[in-house]
């Protein structure tokens, strides 16, 4: 690989495939990060390399300290110089705070909020004047969810997070977040609700996967905007 490379964690399916895509139209190769979807990256890889750039599927479990190490130990060997980190990966348990069990609170704090830390200390390692890491928080972080509390819990702490990097890491590394709102449907709703989550909406549908990515669009192009999460809901922040 001799372009300049881009990292997406979660980049397999849904959003971070969207993001993933974003940067190799923008010529960037891609490091596509993903866990238990085999498959889907694969797909995914091949879409990319459609596009005329790199691709390398790489496979790890991000709760695990050792396994971010060995990722960027892969990203080494492609003697390509990262430019960004978008981080994408999260899970979300369902459980009220008071039923919540131990290790799905764990488990949501560890890939949503601990790694995304641990990704940005070895990023930092690698990235020269320009670096941009994107973390990709959610609406949730300024809602009382208390279906899914450690959802919204570890996406709260990110955007706190994204804020202490952002001035930590600067001038040399930007540090900035995306908090969508409705974009894609997920397993923990039905489609009822849904769709009247939806309604509920002052612009009244869901957002466009175009009108998310966009977001990291203007992240890249705008080089003075650093330690502020973008958020791109269709007013849902508003009820």
């Amino acid at each position: 690989m001799n372009q300049s490379l881009a990292l997406v964690t979660g980049g397999a399916h849904r959003l971070g495939k969207a993001f993933a895509l974003t940067l190799a139209r923008m010529g960037y190769s891609i490091a596509l990060h993903y866990r238990h979807s085999v498959m889907e990256a694969e797909e995914t890889a091949k879409e990319i390399r459609a596009l005329g750039v790199d691709c390398l599927p790489i496979r790890a479990d991000l709760t695990v300290s050792e396994k971010v190490d060995f990722l960027f130990g892969m990203l080494d060997e492609l003697h390509a110089p990262l430019k960004v980190l978008v981080n994408s990966a999260a899970l979300m348990p369902v459980g009220n705070p008071r039923e919540l069990e131990l290790r799905d609170w764990d488990s949501a704090l560890d890939l949503n909020l601990r790694a995304p830390f641990l990704l940005a200390q070895q990023a930092a390692k690698r990235m020269t004047a320009g670096g941009l890491i994107v973390n990709i928080s959610d609406i949730g972080a300024q809602k009382a969810w208390s279906r899914y509390p450690s959802y919204a819990v570890s996406k709260a702490g990110l955007e706190s997070l994204t804020k202490l990097l952002a001035r930590a890491l600067a001038p040399t590394i930007r540090v900035n977040a995306i908090a969508p709102g409705l974009v894609l449907p997920s397993d923990v709703v039905t489609r009822e609700q849904w769709n009247q989550l939806v309604e509920k909406l002052p612009l009244k549908r869901a957002a466009t996967l175009d009108e998310i990515t966009s977001a990291l669009e203007f992240l890249i192009h705008n080089e003075y905007i650093t330690g502020q999460t973008i958020v791109v809901d269709g007013g849902y922040s508003l009820i």
